[in-house]
């Protein structure tokens, strides 16, 4: 009924923002003669606040059809070379004439980076893309609102999870290398495991992990606290509702995007509440910088799908619960997912020393756990200064992080030649 009640409060609120947007545009007309008052340019932003808040924030755009290398601007067309009911794999195929007037190579390192499912669009990662798109093909999981998605299509759980990014590597074919942000990082280094104890010709080269979950019970965070507080049967109650009409997925039970937002925004209410009040002074004294910059966060952070029932639980339960991956316990429909059988795809993990959400160690755990992986094929760094979402994007991340996952990237592109030449004899 959550859900049901959440949309009927959104479609009520209809005729207010219908009221504030005319506000706005009474209050901000150069026709008024008070726009430019004290009292106009208040009520400009009371009504500019009041709908930001309530509006509904869909699926933002990648923003990424020019990118800057070197200098010189590079066209990119984003390419769906893969889909399922549940993710479609974009690619952002740089144009060749452009790369060739930047100077640099046509051919690149194929990336996978998956983006998370938990709760935002693949959208957030967008500074992420673009601080990878100069130097490699990169292609990125856009995973599906649940939302979306007809009760006819099935389940999504876990395991799905696992085979879609394996599927994905194989697309990418022989020698790509994976980067997996927050959430993904268990499941992409059990599909990792099983490619590599199947010696499967698509295994990446290479694996980067940041700011990822891979053993939970380290330096835990508020987060952690509360997924092992609740027992299980708490968060099937509590947490899981029911899809309603008109949405494809209607029936469908899932994990709401905005109960996990408001769940966010809860753990750090006074930091949201600041920078609402910084927004409407920016607003009143016509601060366009300042309003811009809370715009672009907030558009994106606002911005949530629906995650699966199937999927969420087993996370909870196999991520934050029963520790099952870190404990070498996992199993993959049956069969034991063994993280040493990985002795030929390069491991690096990356770090926020601020990070609340996963917390330093979590991540790096996934070293102790690859023993047979070679020294020189590893890269653990922990960035000073910087928390979750400073981990795969903002300015330290560009200018401090991400040279070194370039770094790490080039010294292994070679070394997945012997992937290739394996699927080439096959």
């Amino acid at each position: 009924m959550l859900y049901t009640f959440h949309e009927l409060a959104y479609h009520s609120a209809l005729p207010f923002r219908v009221g504030a947007q005319m506000a706005r545009q009474f209050w901000s007309s150069p026709f008024n003669p008070v726009s430019e008052t004290a009292i106009g340019r208040t009520a400009y932003a009371s009504a500019e606040l009041f709908e930001s808040l309530t509006r509904r924030y869909g699926k933002p755009d990648w923003r990424l059809d020019v990118i800057e290398i070197d200098g010189c601007p590079v066209s990119t067309t984003q390419e769906v070379v893969w889909s399922s009911p549940w993710c479609r794999l974009v690619r952002f195929r740089r144009h060749e004439a452009d790369l060739k007037a930047a100077g640099r190579p046509v051919d690149a390192p194929r990336v996978l980076i998956v983006a998370p499912l938990s709760g935002h669009y693949a959208t957030l990662l967008r500074g992420t893309v673009e601080s990878f798109a100069p130097d490699h093909d990169v292609y990125v999981t856009d995973w599906i609102n649940a939302r979306q998605v007809p009760m006819l299509e099935g389940r999504f759980d876990f395991d799905d999870y696992i085979d879609h990014v394996r599927a994905m590597l194989t697309v990418l074919g022989p020698g790509a290398h994976v980067v997996a942000v927050c959430q993904p990082g268990p499941p992409v280094l059990a599909a990792c495991a099983l490619m590599a104890e199947d010696e499967d010709p698509h295994r990446p080269a290479s694996m980067t992990f940041m700011g990822s979950p891979i053993d939970a019970r380290l330096s835990p965070t508020v987060t952690n606290q509360l997924a092992e507080a609740k027992p299980f049967a708490w968060f099937r109650s509590n947490m899981i509702h029911t899809v309603p009409l008109p949405y494809p997925g209607a029936g469908r039970r899932v994990y709401p995007g905005f109960v996990q937002l408001y769940s966010f925004m809860s753990m750090n209410e006074e930091k949201h509440i600041d920078a609402h009040r910084r927004y409407f002074d920016s607003l009143v004294t016509g601060d366009g910088d300042g309003v811009e910059k809370h715009e672009e966060f907030y558009n994106e952070y606002l911005s949530v799908l629906d995650l699966s029932e199937e999927f969420y639980l087993q996370t909870i339960d196999i991520v934050f619960q029963q520790h099952l991956l870190a404990r070498g316990l996992l199993e993959h429909r049956g069969r034991p997912v063994r993280l040493d059988a990985i002795t030929d795809i390069g491991l690096a993990t990356i770090e926020g020393e601020k990070d609340d959400i996963s917390g330093v160690g979590q991540t790096q755990a996934a070293h102790g756990l690859t023993p047979h992986i070679p020294d020189d094929r590893r890269l653990l760094y922990v960035q000073p200064g910087v928390g979750h979402y400073g981990v795969f994007n903002g300015r330290r991340f560009r200018d401090e992080i991400y040279p070194r996952v370039r770094d790490f990237i080039a010294r292994n592109e070679g070394l997945g030649e012997v992937s290739k030449r394996t699927a080439a004899a096959a």
